[in-house]
């Protein structure tokens, strides 16, 4: 049974107790970032899917610190949020120009864009994993005990709206809520299945030279597998990957 707070949570992102009505465009995890921004207080919030091969889709981010710490970690397959989907526990990092060596890709993009500290969160119960609640700062420091609380209570909130929008949804598919981030994992899928036959490598290797192309020419890596998709873009080992 979810806590009081976590109660609390889902009724002002469900905008339920709010005096007015949220605004046109927002969404749930809009809403559920903006909040847990302020209430933390953090200066920025993203919540992303994920699924066992990396960052599956971005829900929401409030900023563009916070978009870009998400796209890095989608482009190249590490980060704060992997390490927790993966790990099943929250990753602190509060100084995060400490941890090049931990994220050696991921770090230096992450400074540039502004994020100081990083605190990640992965939404799960039991074996199911979900996704990724990502705090940031634009300065160093820890979270509080007081603050570390607040954020495991939206991380269970975000946990259990995913899995109530999924229980009103057909078998097999997913809550139009979620569908739009989904569909950044869908075609990177699809563009790695057509790398993996015009360079005659694995899987995995072709999503490694996706994500590497991708960072190298400071792309998001869904623009780039667009493009691959198109065959704008072409991975033949005899040209230079453009057609």
């Amino acid at each position: 049974m979810a806590s009081l707070r976590v109660r609390q949570i889902l009724l002002e992102v469900l905008a339920f107790d709010q005096p007015e009505p949220p605004a046109e465009g927002s969404t749930i995890w809009d809403r559920l970032c903006a909040s847990a921004a302020k209430a933390v207080p953090v200066t920025g919030a993203g919540v992303a899917l994920m699924t066992p091969r990396g960052h599956g889709g971005t829900l929401a981010a409030t900023d563009r610190s916070a978009l870009a710490l998400e796209d890095l970690q989608q482009t190249l397959g590490e980060g704060p949020c992997v390490n927790a989907f993966h790990d099943r526990r929250p990753v602190l990092q509060p100084d995060l120009a400490e941890a090049a060596s931990r994220w050696p890709g991921f770090t230096p993009g992450a400074l540039d864009a502004g994020v100081a500290a990083i605190f990640a969160f992965p939404l799960q119960v039991g074996a199911i994993r979900l996704g990724v609640l990502d705090l940031y700062r634009d300065t160093p420091g820890p979270l509080d005990a007081l603050q570390l609380t607040e954020a495991l209570d939206y991380a269970a909130a975000a946990t259990t709206i995913m899995l109530d929008l999924q229980q009103v949804t057909s078998a097999g598919e997913l809550h139009p809520d979620l569908a739009d981030a989904a569909d950044d994992h869908r075609e990177i899928h699809q563009a790695t299945g057509m790398i993996t036959v015009q360079a005659a490598v694995t899987i995995n290797e072709a999503l490694l030279l996706l994500r590497a192309r991708a960072y190298a020419d400071g792309q998001r890596l869904r623009e780039l597998a667009q493009e691959v998709v198109a065959r704008q873009v072409t991975f033949y080992p005899e040209d230079d990957h453009h057609e």
